[in-house]
């Protein structure tokens, strides 16, 4: 009886992948569809309250979660360079319309339109990348070769978000996960064979452990206040040149206090746009006498 529910279920989880991966007619106008449909979910997330700081979030910053709409389209190709083109106008599309739905939304404006230059450039860096991507389709040892960058980066950031949300429980608990699953996912469509497979789980556990080992230790959450203490408007925008080390927020807009929850060493520049102003502070995070502290100070002093 377990023999033959356990064959139920691979099948019907083969029949998902076969779908999935393959059984869709990744027409022109799906691919714009789909590029839309990403962008119109992506500005909404970033624009509803509720999703500040979430796992959702990160959707509009990191990368996981474009990963998996490419692979689902280069899966879905007939040719390496048909699998160039409709992933390359997948993201051509779907980056600048989640900034222009924004746009009305924000205190920033057209001015949003500053961080589109990093998407732009891995735009550009889809042109190469689906092109011999479209190879996993082989399910061989290329398709290993070709995905395993992609399983150790999985594999580390389901690390961070992992530790994130130990240290502040459910923090980033569905970004962790949503990574664990794409690896999974990955393995058991892409990789037939069992060493294939064994690969395929050992690439991101390598990265995990190698993570584990040369990541800079530090936990910190403080609440600091900005120099000379300004004061800004319930719609004033904070944004992070690098937040890949620390999550911060506004705490408090009267008196200009920030949140700063941190999980690395590092520099970063602060700004702040409230009513057409624009204010710029350089946060660092470092280590001094064995104790981790922060300084803030105005930007370019």
């Amino acid at each position: 009886m377990d023999t033959a529910e356990n064959t139920l279920n691979k099948n019907a989880v083969r029949k998902f992948t076969d779908i999935l991966y393959g059984g869709i007619n990744m027409s022109w106008p799906r691919v714009i569809l789909f590029a839309a449909a990403s962008a119109v979910l992506t500005a909404a997330i970033l624009i509803i309250p509720v999703f500040k700081g979430t796992s959702f979030e990160r959707i509009g910053v990191y990368l996981e979660a474009w990963i998996f709409f490419a692979v689902i389209i280069m899966a879905n190709c007939k040719k390496p360079l048909e699998s160039m083109l409709k992933t390359f106008v997948f993201f051509l599309i779907s980056q600048p319309l989640i900034y222009l739905i924004q746009v009305p939304f924000s205190a920033l404006g057209w001015g949003l339109f500053r961080f589109y230059k990093t998407w732009f450039i891995w735009t550009l860096c889809t042109l190469p990348m689906a092109f011999a991507g479209w190879y996993i389709t082989k399910k061989n040892w290329l398709s290993v070769l070709i995905f395993s960058p992609v399983l150790a980066f999985l594999g580390s950031t389901a690390f961070e978000c992992g530790s994130a949300c130990v240290k502040s429980f459910p923090h980033l608990l569905i970004a962790a996960l949503f990574c664990v699953l794409q690896i999974v996912l990955y393995v058991i469509t892409f990789f037939p064979d069992i060493k294939q497979k064994l690969v395929g789980i050992l690439i991101p556990v390598a990265a995990i452990a190698v993570l584990s080992v040369t990541a800079p230790k530090t936990d910190i959450t403080v609440i600091e206040q900005l120099p000379g203490s300004p004061s800004f408007s319930e719609e004033a925008e904070l944004s992070v040149e690098d937040a890949s080390f620390a999550n911060i927020q506004i705490h408090s807009n009267k008196d200009g206090m920030l949140y700063i929850k941190a999980n690395g060493y590092g520099i970063t520049v602060i700004t702040i746009t409230d009513g057409g102003k624009e204010y710029s502070y350089t946060l660092e995070i470092y280590k001094e006498d064995g104790i981790t502290r922060t300084r803030i100070t105005p930007a370019g002093q």
